[in-house]
């Protein structure tokens, strides 16, 4: 007789050939031949509370190591309860895949347990979403899923198995199985090599470049091609989303607060990896006069929102190394002609900065968020990766938290999702544990999926939370105190006083509460040496609102 596999096997079989080594999940009676698989295969089950925990972590891993992340839910509610981890992903372009159970196929529109039409949920969201027909199929279609993961931009995949297609063992020599390495080719585009020979012309004539180095350049793995870009043509560059990082701080061609003016005053604009939405303000905040260059790996982001005059669809490392090739032999002396540019932009930048140091330094109680997040900034080292999950007090941080490596930045991305921060957490700290892994909470974001510290303490994952705690949704009391007046400001927004301190502690972590400014970094200090998941409960003022928040259009 032949040697038989099960569906859930061969799942496994198949997420051992794309390299996954751990998959996030929460059990249900659909998916446990899978879990029996992955243990066959050496390939880790880390168990969370919250099927949405699953998804952002398998977001979160795919960020860290490039590779993508796997999450494994039941049918049903557990399918849609990882709805937000899966649109989360989608819009910041993260490859992962989700798997799903489903009734049995015996039982199709008889109304089994838990049976919803998840493939025309999941379909909007995700890059390539299927139901598995037959158990020989199985790891053919999750090889497909994650084939598709790539096409483009990255982003998500979905697949659903049902529950009899997943049990059912059928002959080995009948299921196809592909090899590792044997189904996938290589996505990496150079570009239009004439659009690279224009974009080469643009640089050796610019007088004022500027260069914003976005998400997808840490996506492409390219640190390397933009530094050497932005040193050999000597152009300033701004990074957000998971491009920050990518010039460490004090790097001369390093800027960050004068980004704005930088767009006004530039005659040439290089986007890279970063669409015209809404953080751009849809295009809007460059100057009509300048030329604008956008390098995406998606056609359909070039131009979207705002015409551009030059576009080019390829790999930011290989368009940028490309580019800066080309335009080497032809820039002459106008790179060393930019010194002026440059020096202007620092002027900007540190005007800036002294105008709100007095901030960073307050000894104000309650504490200034500023002085919160300058005591997180000069607490992180190079192996500290930050993550940000929050409103109000994660856009103070984005003006002053500054990574001091490429891909140590993470944040929910363009949806703006709140509670990614435990899961990214947990992704990180498994992903790599040689990293310190430091996580700043808005209190609203923490009450989303807060229990899983629970999970990290289980599986021994460390990690340095800290709560921003304002004992609001302050982002949204700031627009309705705006738009409706302080009479109505706090309706549906406001928050108990929770001791997130205390919280850490029952669930066997480390935890403290902190409300003198003096004693936020031996507080920090402590958590580090403690060893253990540890919550730093910051009690900030609720009555201080980021520049960010009172400036967003949505309120106006």
């Amino acid at each position: 007789m032949s040697e038989t596999i099960s569906g859930g096997h061969l799942v496994a079989k198949a997420l051992k050939a794309e390299g996954v080594d751990v998959i996030y999940t929460l059990c249900g009676g659909h998916i446990i031949d899978i879990y029996d698989g992955c243990v066959d295969e050496g390939i880790e089950v880390i168990d969370v509370r919250h099927e949405q925990v699953a998804a952002h972590a398998a977001d979160g891993h795919s960020r860290i190591t490039g590779r993508p992340g796997c999450a494994v839910v039941t049918a049903g509610p557990g399918t849609t309860d990882a709805v937000t981890g899966v649109a989360n992903a989608f819009r910041a372009e993260s490859p992962m895949l989700l798997i799903g159970g489903q009734g049995a196929l015996s039982q199709h529109k008889m109304g089994s347990l838990q049976d919803l039409p998840h493939v025309d949920m999941m379909t909007p969201i995700t890059k390539f979403a299927a139901t598995v027909p037959s158990t020989e199929r199985v790891a053919d279609l999750v090889s497909m899923a994650f084939r598709e993961c790539y096409h483009g931009a990255p982003g998500p995949s979905f697949l659903e198995i049902p529950r009899d297609v997943l049990d059912a063992k059928v002959p080995l020599d009948k299921a196809r199985i592909p090899k590792a390495g044997h189904y996938r080719a290589s996505t990496r585009q150079q570009g239009d090599p004439e659009a690279i020979e224009r974009l080469a012309d643009l640089l050796a004539h610019a007088e004022k470049p500027c260069i914003l180095l976005g998400s997808q350049v840490w996506t492409c793995r390219a640190t390397d091609a933009a530094i050497d870009f932005v040193r050999a043509l000597n152009v300033p560059a701004y990074m957000n989303g998971s491009g920050r990082g990518t010039l460490p701080p004090g790097d001369p061609h390093h800027f960050q607060l004068s980004r704005r003016y930088a767009f006004t005053e530039a005659d040439l604009i290089i986007i890279v990896g970063t669409p015209f939405d809404f953080r751009m303000g849809y295009g809007r905040r460059l100057s009509p006069a300048a030329t604008v260059v956008q390098i995406d790996l998606d056609y359909r982001t070039v131009g979207k929102n705002r015409d551009i005059d030059l576009g080019i669809v390829g790999d930011a490392g290989l368009v940028l190394s490309a580019a800066a090739q080309a335009a080497s032999g032809r820039i002459g002396d106008a790179a060393a002609k930019r010194k002026a540019w440059m020096d202007e932009l620092r002027a900007v930048e540190t005007q800036a900065y002294e105008k709100r140091l007095p901030r960073q330094h307050s000894d104000a109680r309650p504490i200034d968020p500023y002085r919160l997040v300058h005591e997180i900034n000069e607490f992180l080292t190079e192996d500290t990766i930050y993550i940000g999950d929050g409103g109000d007090i994660v856009t103070f941080s984005g003006q002053v938290v500054q990574p001091k490596s490429p891909g140590h930045w993470m944040d929910p991305g363009p949806l703006g999702t709140l509670g990614v921060g435990m899961a990214f957490a947990m992704a990180a700290k498994k992903a790599r544990p040689d990293k310190e892994v430091l996580c700043l909470f808005g209190d609203g974001a923490f009450s989303l999926t807060g229990w899983d510290f629970e999970t990290m303490v289980r599986f021994d994952l460390p990690f340095i939370g800290i709560v921003g705690n304002n004992s609001s949704m302050n982002q949204i009391r700031y627009g309705q105190a705006a738009k409706y007046g302080e009479e109505r400001a706090r309706v549906g927004n406001t928050l108990g006083d929770i001791r997130y301190g205390e919280f850490a502690k029952l669930l066997g972590g480390h935890g403290e509460e902190v409300r003198d400014p003096a004693e936020i970094r031996p507080a920090l200090e402590r958590a580090r040496e403690s060893g253990k998941p540890a919550i730093v409960n910051v009690w900030v003022d609720p009555e201080v609102y980021a520049p960010g928040t009172m400036n967003q259009t949505m309120y106006k």
